[in-house]
């Protein structure tokens, strides 16, 4: 009976050792982190609700990669060894898979930089799938199968209609401090830094009875899960919203999604979405210096994008707001105004991350042809902490070490207790609005 087993390479990293010691003292930064590393891998879970009869399978969530975890997985005796790692990880993906072939173990690599560098990732292992991996998994399985698996799987330009397959959730063994769940696709924006809206295909909303197939199934494991919505923009497509909030009401979870600020002017959508479940929804606010291409209609000026802040905390749903450092433009003076906002902004909560060129990416491409990537750090530095790139006002020292300062002074124990605070004002004015 053949075996496929799943790998994914999960955990939170970061290059720089000044940056991992301030996070060592930053309590909301590490416990982000720390999230953020244990969502479980749900490209991997739905391949594995794909299996064909007569196929088993494991999933083995590794943080780091080493001759152990190569042995142990080849203890399994599979036919194909599935893995998947975004950029940062994706040099130890390649290790594994070297140590894998040499013990004569087959094996796929998939994902976002899988597919942005396919000729790259296809040097290490014995295939790779670009695009939808669910378009041509079983066509990759016949392949291990019959110890013929070519080089690249691609899915093509053919629609992929109604494949939705359900995750195998019964995998993660007891439940995880959250699951993980996708509504759509992509995203129909297309920002110059996003390496997720476009790389694995078109935007697409899933129908919501394969959202309620799934929604049971978590039911099935946790009656009240905590789940991360695996979505690059939840309300930002074409559907009924009240339709997906009743079935994500109905579902009975308690659910962190990432959106934009535009639900703010969407009645439709905050009169039932905390009812929904929902506790907090990330928003893109980007940068304060820079007008990033390709974001569409989420352009705004911020008085009214903070405008529309205030009513989704209003509505009883907390907002992270997400900031990117390090845009072209930003100077020590641009930093201490981002400081100074941020000390006194109504967020519950803040996401600082620094402009990162990944491969796939409109940003990547242009300041591949300005010279501005640092080719002395490859992808290992591609952790949304580490600079990689030449800044176009600041040197690289000078902006590691504003970073590092901002990062300080926003999360300081002070400036998270401020959010906590808020946090609580928001789930009081909830339970509060629901007795």
């Amino acid at each position: 009976m053949p075996h496929v087993t799943f790998v994914p390479l999960s955990g939170f990293r970061v290059r720089e050792e000044a940056l991992l010691e301030l996070g060592m003292s930053l309590p909301g930064l590490a416990a982000r982190g720390k999230a953020i590393g244990e969502l479980p891998a749900l490209g991997l879970l739905t391949l594995a609700g794909m299996l064909p009869a007569g196929w088993t399978c494991s999933y083995r969530p590794a943080v780091r990669c080493d001759e152990g975890l190569a042995d142990s997985i080849a203890d399994e005796q599979p036919a194909l060894v599935a893995i998947s790692a975004l950029t940062a990880s994706i040099e130890e993906a390649y290790a594994l898979c070297r140590g894998l072939r040499l013990r004569g173990i087959r094996t796929v690599l998939g994902g976002l930089h899988a597919t942005a560098c396919a000729e790259e990732a296809a040097r290490h292992a014995d295939a790779v799938v670009v695009g939808s991996g669910e378009a041509v998994w079983r066509d990759v399985l016949k392949g291990a199968a019959a110890g013929n698996l070519q080089p690249q799987y691609r899915p093509g330009h053919q629609p992929l209609g109604e494949r939705w397959p359900l995750p195998r959730f019964d995998l993660l063994g007891r439940s995880p401090p959250r699951f993980t769940l996708q509504t759509a696709r992509g995203c129909p924006l297309a920002c110059d830094f996003c390496g997720a809206s476009r790389l694995l295909g078109s935007f697409r909303e899933k129908p919501t009875d394969a959202i309620r197939r799934e929604l049971a199934a978590l039911q099935g494991l946790d009656p009240r899960p905590l789940v991360e919505l695996a979505d690059d923009n939840t309300f930002a497509g074409r559907r009924d919203a009240p339709e997906l909030l009743a079935a994500l009401a109905d579902g009975g979870i308690r659910y962190f999604t990432e959106c934009d600020w535009r639900i703010g002017e969407r009645h439709e959508i905050l009169a039932n979405l905390a009812d929904s479940g929902c506790v907090q929804v990330l928003v893109g606010i980007e940068s304060l210096v820079f007008r990033y291409p390709g974001m569409g209609a989420k352009q705004a000026e911020l008085a009214r994008v903070m405008e529309a802040v205030q009513r989704i905390q209003e509505a009883g749903v907390a907002v992270n707001g997400c900031f990117i450092v390090g845009a072209d433009g930003e100077t020590r003076e641009s930093l201490d105004r981002l400081a100074a906002f941020l000390l006194d902004s109504p967020f519950a909560e803040v996401q600082l991350t620094l402009q990162t060129p990944f491969p796939g990416t409109a940003l990547h491409r242009r300041l591949s042809r300005e010279g501005r990537l640092l080719a002395e750090r490859g992808w290992p530095y591609y952790t949304l902490f580490d600079v990689t790139y030449r800044p176009d006002r600041l040197t690289v020292v000078e902006l590691e070490a504003a970073f590092r300062l901002l990062l300080g002074i926003v999360f300081s124990r002070e400036q998270t207790a401020r959010r906590s605070a808020i946090r609580k004002r928001i789930l009081r004015s909830r339970a509060e609005a629901l007795a």
